[in-house]
């Protein structure tokens, strides 16, 4: 049988799983499984929200291609939900809407990354981003941020720390995936300037801006609009991950460009879920996304005080060092042991420099089998 050629270096420089490399056993293990090793929601979207509401009587064409762009109803919905949220109106020629939010900072990188550049990200930090840069032959450079940013002094120490002549961009993640923390407003001011000063570009990862609750959730695009591109979910705000959809807000130059690169790749958005993403932002997805918020504060501050860890501030996650419960066989041994529980976990390897980390989502199951999962992993950690 002949062989294949070779396959594009990038490949083997991408984790192809990074929230678990034990899930296949997913699938075989007997008894209750508490997989709270990816980001989802356990919740259903709102009402008058799902696919199975949009038909072909009622909407018709719903089967077509939306424009690459994105429909036009969602981008009029974007553009008057994001005048109100953020403060500062945004253009339709500044929107552009994406399959989910990885597609779109996908595009974003894609647009704006030449192969060889550097692209600051805050750590612990969200592991698709460092993929998606490295697929666009860009070099993804970790800035131990989350743990060390005290104050501005100390936030602006650690990026440019690690800023060098390649540097192009800024990943900054707030509410921030998976450390559950608030970047402050003075912080971001205090970026946002740095970043003007050295001529960057600005991509703020702002998908869970609906969950913050331990303080003020502070939009980084008013700060510095003339180089912030944002990106935001449905999938995160609404519980539509398997929508599929998302969009983008920058300068309209930035958004041209990223257009082009996803009109190469996914062309449009799935038609359907852009109308239900439509139906969320004009109708129900406030009040549901509050009523949710409520919820996932609970359950986090629940889980954070049986595991004797800081609350979260927001987001959907905790992520905690368990170094202390690991044996001669690391945190390999440790999550192996809470598989055979039922228990899965992502590894803090998959956000950073971070081997002795564990991530937890609080919010991929009901909150009682959240609850009895935290309980087998505080149990197993000696807590």
């Amino acid at each position: 049988m002949p062989g294949h050629p070779d396959f594009a270096s990038i490949v083997a420089g991408v984790t192809g799983s990074v929230y678990s490399k034990l899930a296949h056993r997913l699938a075989t293990h007997d008894g209750e499984i508490y997989p709270l090793h990816v980001g989802d929601t356990w919740r259903a979207p709102p009402p008058g929200c799902h696919l199975a509401d949009f038909t072909e009587a009622t909407h018709p064409g719903m089967h077509r291609y939306a424009p690459p762009q994105g429909h036009s109803v969602l981008v009029d919905a974007i553009v008057e939900w994001t005048a109100e949220s953020q403060g500062l109106p945004v253009e339709p020629d500044e929107v552009l809407v994406t399959t989910g939010a990885t597609a779109g900072l996908c595009a974003v990188v894609g647009a704006l990354v030449n192969p060889g550049d550097e692209v600051i990200i805050l750590a612990p930090f969200w592991p698709l981003i460092a993929g998606a840069v490295r697929t666009f032959r860009g070099k993804p450079v970790p800035a131990p941020f989350f743990d060390v940013a005290h104050d501005v002094a100390s936030a602006l120490k650690a990026i440019e720390a690690v800023r060098t002549d390649r540097t192009v961009a800024i990943y900054v993640n707030t509410p921030s995936n998976p450390t559950g923390k608030l970047i402050p407003r003075d912080q971001l001011e205090a970026i946002a300037a740095w970043a003007r000063a050295h001529d960057l570009w600005i991509l703020a990862d702002e998908v869970y801006e609906l969950y913050a609750w331990g303080g003020e959730h502070v939009y980084t695009r008013p700060l510095a609009p003339e180089r912030t591109i944002s990106a935001h979910s449905f999938s995160k705000a609404f519980g539509m991950a398997g929508n599929r959809c998302g969009y983008v807000l920058g300068p309209a130059p930035a958004i041209r460009a990223a257009r082009t690169v996803s009109t190469q790749t996914f062309y449009s958005a799935p038609t359907a879920s852009q109308l239900a993403a439509a139906a969320a932002l004009g109708g129900p997805g406030q009040a549901w996304a509050q009523e949710s918020s409520a919820s996932y504060r609970a359950v986090g501050e629940a889980a954070a005080k049986r595991l004797g860890v800081a609350p979260p501030q927001g987001c959907t996650f905790l992520f905690f060092d368990v170094a202390d419960a690991l044996d001669e066989r690391g945190l390999d041994g440790l999550l192996s042991d809470l598989v055979d529980q039922g228990l899965f976990v992502a590894p803090g390897a998959s956000f950073g420099p971070y081997p002795t980390h564990v991530r937890v989502c609080f919010t991929a199951a009901p909150p009682e089998v959240v609850a009895r999962g935290i309980e087998i992993l505080a149990q197993r950690l000696g807590r």
